[in-house]
């Protein structure tokens, strides 16, 4: 991910500076910065996560379960209910939402916990 947010500056880099020790000097700080950045990140979320309040410490779970919730409604629960219902002759129409939507937060934390895989298997983390 880091890579795709390096890539347009190091193209900006090419096009600029033409020593390649410079170049290389000025996306190694770039990469430090952006390193520094994720560390304060994860300070304040091991923060967010530490305290007392569920209000601030639960919002990640929740938002996770609220995720799972409508995933399993949608995939599971409501085809065995429209099932149900059908076999009873029974005609609803149940409430839909936009799955893009969900999709969207739900891979975004995925994603990020994909990339913490990520780190442990190549040993980055202790």
């Amino acid at each position: 991910m880091i890579d795709k947010l390096i890539e347009p500056v190091s193209q900006i880099l090419d096009k600029f500076i033409a020593d390649k020790d410079l170049k290389l000097k000025l996306q190694h700080e770039l990469n430090q910065e952006l390193h520094k950045a994720n560390m304060a990140q994860i300070e304040v979320n091991k923060v967010e996560a530490q305290h007392r309040t569920v209000f601030v410490a639960g919002w990640r779970p929740f938002t996770g379960w609220i995720c799972a919730s409508a995933l399993a409604y949608h995939f599971i629960i409501e085809p065995i209910l429209i099932f149900a219902l059908a076999t009873q002759n029974i005609q609803l129409t149940l409430p839909t939402f936009d799955m893009g939507s969900l999709l969207t937060v739900l891979m975004g934390m995925l994603g990020l916990g994909g990339l913490r895989t990520y780190e442990k298997t190549k040993g980055i983390t202790k």
